[in-house]
């Protein structure tokens, strides 16, 4: 080993002080384009967006896992049916897993599912209902208690559940793997494996990474934060090919400030409009929840914001409504009734009578 300081030494600078100008010149690297990308974010949040620039009817909401483990009851029903019916909310992601890390669902998470879904299908029958199946998945920094994608086992047994809750009653699958890499194969055909066990009739969603907002970002990000953050625009595309749905998570962004938070997301909505299929259904991920940390002003991401980032998005590049485009909001059980009024004042507009 001293050996080979020696010679590392010798050869080129010290393995120390070389890794530590790298890291530096990384993360100067970052804050140059970090302050150049601002000033640009900061500019696309102007403006009015198109008056048609509102919610088609196809928007979505995560569900806690309340609703199929018994805790939630009639009252709880009742206002959640209040709510979506008075929304734009056509696809409801229900979590029933998670899975266990050999990609089983364990039955006695979700005993009262079938009835939760029964229920939906007849109070709420132009509403789809969505198992919402998921797990952490291997990052550079954490193998360990994690699902492994790429074990054909594995696989197999996630494929497996989706048919479970296929049988119970659900409309269709959401997934929700993180932290998935751009490009990764295995989710790739994790995706084909599923659409040919559950059928085409049957719902299939993702919840997807954000999308690398410059082109080279991602790698640079990657070095520094030790894991893939974002999606290249060409694996968002591969992946939207393989499903009827994608919800880009545009929260935890990092931004800190409110016209930031805005232009980043009117920024993601014109690149998912271009990278998404016009026949996939696309949606915007809008936060509803109060959570604070390193990645996460509760300030400058707000409901309001992300809802008229969206609109300026779609303004911007389109002339029309999209079919299939909306928002999917995060999540039902911290969702504030300002949260609520800021969804249905900014996006959602009722149909005239």
């Amino acid at each position: 080993m001293v050996e080979t300081l020696v010679s590392l030494c010798h050869f080129g600078r010290p393995p120390v002080k070389w890794f530590l100008q790298r890291v530096l010149a990384a993360l100067a690297t970052l804050v140059v384009v970090a302050v150049g990308a601002g000033a640009l974010l900061g500019m696309q949040y102007q403006g009015e967006p198109a008056e048609w620039a509102r919610s088609g009817g196809d928007d979505a909401i995560w569900l806690g896992h309340a609703w199929v483990d018994g805790r939630n009851g009639e009252a709880e029903f009742r206002a959640l049916a209040e709510r979506v019916s008075n929304s734009g909310i056509r696809d409801l992601y229900v979590h029933t897993g998670p899975l266990a890390e050999d990609g089983t669902l364990d039955p006695e998470l979700h005993p009262t599912a079938a009835d939760f879904v029964d229920r939906v299908h007849e109070e709420l029958p132009e509403v789809r209902v969505s198992a919402w199946l998921g797990q952490l998945v291997p990052e550079r920094s954490a193998r360990e208690g994690r699902l492994e994608l790429a074990e054909e086992e594995t696989r197999a047994n996630v494929v497996a559940a989706a048919r479970t809750v296929m049988e119970i009653g659900f409309d269709g699958v959401h997934y929700n793997f993180e932290p998935l890499s751009s490009g990764d194969w295995n989710f790739l055909s994790l995706l084909e494996e599923t659409r040919a066990a559950i059928g085409e009739e049957a719902w299939l969603s993702s919840a997807v990474a954000q999308i690398e907002p410059i082109p080279g970002f991602r790698l640079l990000a990657k070095a520094v934060v030790g894991r893939d953050k974002y999606w290249s625009t060409g694996y968002l595309t591969r992946v939207a090919e393989l499903v009827d749905q994608v919800a880009i998570m545009t929260y935890d962004t990092g931004m800190p400030m409110e016209r930031l938070y805005g232009g980043y997301v009117v920024h993601q909505t014109r690149m998912a409009l271009d990278a998404v299929p016009e026949d996939v259904g696309l949606l915007m991920g809008v936060p509803a929840y109060d959570d604070e940390h390193v990645m996460r002003d509760p300030e400058a991401e707000t409901m309001e914001t992300a809802t008229r980032a969206v609109r300026l998005g779609m303004s911007e590049r389109l002339t029309e409504p999209r079919e299939g485009a909306g928002v999917a909001i995060y999540v039902d059980f911290e969702a504030t009734d300002r949260q609520w009024d800021a969804y249905r004042d900014g996006w959602f507009t009722p149909a005239a009578p």
